[in-house]
């Protein structure tokens, strides 16, 4: 149900424009025709627009996101590899099942965090707004570690 739940958020954000069966038609995009849009997935703050694909199907499918100036992604897993590009700003990156950024790693613009399925991770941002791009193949989700720290629960 809550992989349900997230891809329907992703989904919905998405926005008419992207609508139709866009996996046989080239398409150009330019930054004005992403539309980012509040996602209950993630902490308040966090926005994003799926790009392409529907994450509910065994398909592939990109999604940006956008995090805002001091902003934190608590510990979690996804159920499929995860290839996550930084686009604009900087995200810190730490493994494991707590975040500690102490051990973590700064990924500047430019960056590629690369991710097995089921892998526990967290991402933050510092002074800097960050948008990144996530490409991999559904069915998708984001599970909490912590299932306290599932906004989708609060």
């Amino acid at each position: 149900m809550r992989r349900g739940l997230v891809a329907a958020a992703m989904i919905v954000l998405a926005g008419p424009a992207f609508a139709k069966d866009a996996a046989h038609e080239a398409r150009e995009l330019t930054p004005s025709d992403i539309k980012f849009e509040d996602n209950p997935a993630f902490p308040k703050g966090a926005q994003s627009m799926l790009i392409h694909g529907d994450p509910t199907k065994p398909e592939f499918f990109i999604i940006r996101l956008k995090f805002p100036p001091n902003y934190a992604v608590p510990a979690h897993t996804h159920p499929a590899f995860e290839s996550v590009t930084v686009l604009t700003g900087s995200m810190g990156s730490g493994m494991g099942k707590k975040v500690e950024k102490s051990t973590g790693k700064m990924l500047e613009a430019g960056s590629l965090l690369l991710l097995p399925a089921n892998h526990p991770h967290y991402v933050w941002t510092e002074n800097d707004e960050t948008i990144i791009q996530v490409a991999a193949t559904g069915p998708f989700d984001i599970i909490y570690v912590n299932p306290e720290e599932d906004p989708r629960k609060q």
